[in-house]
């Protein structure tokens, strides 16, 4: 070892010594925070704060992903310290869900895996769960209905979003392409991935494609079967012990899934947030129109408008809607009133730090 070299280590040594102490010493400042607040833990109007700060300081070499990877386990241990939480998900282990959870609340909680979207409403309903995280929409399949049919039934509010990568990978005990006969996976991942597997798979040989709870539970399955594959995260192929024979197989490479974070608490502002809501007018002519009329005349910026049947009448819809800004700022809060006198239902998710 040059001396050049033992020198560098032992400044490494005393960084990291520091960083120790900091550490320690942040993690007993919030034991003090947590014992004067009341309520949850879990603030994601701040932790946002504290993410946006940190990235517009950040100095490098470290990108500001891996700054946000970094600080979301220190506070997670440090959130720990004051509440245990327990958070949701669509299981079983090794789903796309299970990576969204550690990607927002990191490692330091307790991940209870549900067997549907369903399960995870009632698990936070109930008190079983202090946070669900659930899907609502993909970037080349689009929304998932049942996670907004389910907001519009319960008490439940959104406090928060995070925006997941989706890389599909085909997994199995063996590698050769020729020895697969079925692939095992969810209805979205086989529709993210058709001009893939027609282009590698089809045309080697008959393969029977069987719809899967999960990725995670077709992992479960080609596990057991050595003429199977399934299309699942890489994690499912860690916890199910598959080899995986391509990665990146998804159409399309920019392949993203929102998820919702649900909870019973109202998120204070963070200085960049988002509303969700849910409305539905008279179907008459111009009705969509007058609708829509108080976010333009108030300034509000609209970044997502979907309908869905209301299933209280025929062929009458509920319009889903995300809109810029705060319910608490005052043009959200004037473009929220003229709603009210404009519709015939009204229901607002929630507002919250904007992913």
């Amino acid at each position: 070892m040059t001396e050049q070299l033992k020198q560098l280590r032992n400044e490494i040594d005393a960084v990291d010594d520091e960083l120790l102490r900091l550490i320690s010493t942040r993690a007993r400042l919030a034991q003090q925070v947590g014992r004067q607040k009341s309520g949850t833990a879990y603030r994601p109007e701040r932790e946002s704060q504290i993410f946006s700060r940190l990235q517009q300081s950040n100095p490098g070499p470290l990108r500001d992903e891996h700054i946000v990877h970094l600080f979301t386990e220190i506070i997670s241990v440090c959130r720990a310290l004051e509440e245990p939480l327990t958070v949701a998900y669509l299981g079983p282990q090794g789903t796309f869900s299970e990576e969204a959870v550690t990607k927002r609340f990191g490692s330091a909680v307790t991940s209870l895996p549900c067997s549907s979207i369903d399960d995870i409403f009632r698990k936070v309903e109930s008190g079983a769960a202090s946070y669900g995280v659930v899907p609502v929409e993909n970037s080349t399949e689009g929304a998932v209905g049942r996670t907004m049919d389910l907001l519009l039934q319960t008490p439940l509010k959104i406090c928060g979003e995070l925006e997941l990568p989706v890389h599909q990978c085909l997994m199995a005990q063996q590698t050769d392409l020729t020895a697969i006969r079925k692939i095992y996976s969810h209805p979205q991942s086989f529709a993210q991935c058709q001009v893939w597997i027609n282009e590698n798979l089809q045309s080697l040989t008959a393969v029977d494609r069987i719809d899967a709870a999960s990725n995670a539970d077709a992992a479960r399955q080609a596990a057991a079967d050595s003429s199977a594959a399934a299309i699942a995260g890489k994690k499912a192929a860690e916890v199910f012990g598959l080899k995986v024979c391509a990665a990146n197989i998804e159409d399309n490479p920019n392949n993203t899934t929102r998820f919702l974070v649900i909870g019973s608490q109202d998120v204070a502002r963070s200085g960049r947030d988002k509303t969700s809501l849910a409305m539905a007018t008279h179907n008459r002519p111009g009705a969509v129109h007058e609708l829509l009329a108080p976010f333009a005349h108030h300034q509000v910026s609209m970044t997502r408008l979907e309908s869905r049947p209301s299933r209280a009448s025929l062929w009458e819809y509920v319009f889903f809607t995300d809109i810029a800004g705060h319910q608490e700022d005052e043009n959200v809060a004037r473009a929220l009133q003229a709603l009210r006198d404009n519709t015939t239902f009204l229901k607002i998710f929630g507002s919250y730090p904007a992913a």
